[in-house]
């Protein structure tokens, strides 16, 4: 008897805690209704534990729900990267458990709202990265990313991002799983023109965009090459490597992208500014050295390597006049480099030819 009367108090305070939760569902539905999420969400997430022992389909109007609320502070740019991957795992759970029950509600519905918030975060990385966000912008395009891995566009904005933010450690981690996957960029851009705002939007097909056409709502379409940026995402990596001083991987990421392209000029220079950094370094750690037998003979090695290294950025200068003989940047740098090797002759050649 003592069992029975136990077991039915189980029952009773299970079906309470169902009845409370369904309550609070409600609530939480009521205030998202009247665009108080963040106060949805509060209760949601007190409420979540009491899901655990629900109906799948009970699961599935929470999860639903859930959501629904993440999702519009993500639209509403709060804490938008995090709240979007959160809204991601809720849709996530309404099609496990309406997989499970067989009672598809809000299956459609969530998928539509997957593709909506994706493309509302792509197009609030591109706001801030326009607003000189770049770190915000770096990562909503990597959440996204992370969503839609097919989609390594993503990726590579992220990377871009990162760079602009000098998050360097991002950067080389975004640019080196782009090289992973092989990624190009390489592609072709379907584009035409709204009528209503004149602005050129971009579509997935061409298809796509006939049926825009045709449909009377754009006009003038066009379609675009986009070339390889296979170049830009080893120049991006090497020059990531270079601010981490890193300058054996700098280097090696640099030979790459001339064997790439043995006339790209940003890698000569950037080679040559890879060895003066060098004997920047090297200068500074002969500052510190004092007056001792042992630190003089360091000193004259050290000092040795540092002229070797400035040397060794010559053939990258004169490879960069060789390709453009008006660069500026490169001749001003050459000029300082022969002063600071006392190469006179050099010096007043390439000072004459001016």
């Amino acid at each position: 008897m003592k069992k029975n009367l136990k077991i039915l108090s189980f029952l009773l305070l299970v079906s309470i805690g169902v009845f409370a939760q369904k309550d609070q569902i409600k609530e939480a539905q009521t205030l998202f209704d009247k665009g108080k999420s963040e106060e949805s969400l509060t209760i949601l997430n007190k409420t979540e534990y009491l899901i655990l022992n629900a109906p799948d389909e009970d699961k599935s109007d929470f999860y639903f729900l859930k959501g629904n609320v993440l999702k519009d502070l993500a639209v509403k740019n709060i804490d938008a990267a995090n709240n979007f991957t959160l809204a991601s795992q809720s849709y996530q759970d309404v099609f496990l458990y309406e997989n499970e029950s067989g009672k598809f509600k809000f299956t459609a519905k969530a998928n539509i709202a997957l593709k909506e918030m994706k493309s509302s975060l792509v197009n609030g990385a591109m706001t801030d990265f326009n607003a000189g966000k770049f770190k915000e912008s770096a990562e909503k395009s990597y959440k996204v990313y992370l969503f839609d891995k097919k989609d390594t566009l993503n990726l590579y904005n992220a990377a871009a991002s990162s760079v602009n933010a000098k998050d360097y450690d991002s950067a080389i981690k975004f640019y080196e799983a782009l090289k992973k996957i092989n990624f190009s960029g390489k592609g072709v851009l379907y584009l035409a023109t709204n009528k209503k705002t004149k602005e050129e939007d971009i579509f997935i097909s061409p298809k796509a965009r006939e049926a825009a056409v045709l449909g009377g709502l754009y006009e003038k379409p066009r379609t675009e090459s986009v070339p390889s940026k296979k170049i830009e995402v080893n120049n991006n990596l090497a020059y990531s490597y270079m601010e981490k001083k890193d300058y054996a991987k700098a280097e090696s990421t640099y030979n790459y992208v001339l064997e790439l392209d043995p006339n790209y000029v940003d890698a000569y220079i950037n080679m040559a500014y890879l060895k003066l950094q060098m004997k920047k370094d090297l200068a500074e750690e002969i500052s510190l050295l004092g007056t001792s037998a042992a630190e003089m003979q360091k000193y004259d090695k050290l000092n040795a390597r540092k002229d070797d290294v400035a040397r060794s950025a010559i053939p990258y200068l004169k490879k960069v006049l060789t390709i453009e003989p008006k660069n500026t940047d490169a001749t001003k740098t050459l000029l300082g480099v022969y002063r600071s090797l006392d190469m006179t002759n050099e010096y007043n050649a390439l000072k004459s030819s001016m």
